[in-house]
């Protein structure tokens, strides 16, 4: 259960946050901008099942792999893609925090 929440958390709270705190000037488009970042997960419609509660996202999704991840981190630190790749930045925070409750769980 504490999964779902800080999975979710992450993904909708976080962006919340980080717009109100860091883009005041332009707060409103910077949140749907940051809340958008979940949209990588479309690639979840490629796998079998869409949804698995034990898989982890990281590395198994195409826009979940690494190489994407570092195209993500590319994307933040050039200043005009900077917020695109913080919103893809922060879903894959919240998947990878996923992953590591899921290895705990395991243990």
């Amino acid at each position: 259960m504490s999964r779902i929440f800080l999975h979710y958390g992450i993904h909708f709270l976080v962006p919340v946050a980080v717009g109100l705190i860091f883009y005041r000037e332009y707060r409103l488009k910077a949140i749907i901008i940051l809340l958008a970042g979940i949209l990588i997960d479309a690639d979840h419609l490629l796998a079998s099942p869409v949804f698995d509660l034990q898989r982890c996202s990281i590395g198994f999704h195409a826009l979940h792999t690494y190489w994407a991840i570092g195209a993500y981190c590319l994307l933040f630190f050039l200043p005009r893609t900077r917020i695109y790749g913080l919103a893809f930045l922060i879903h894959i925070l919240a998947d990878a925090s996923d992953c590591w409750l899921l290895i705990l769980e395991a243990k």
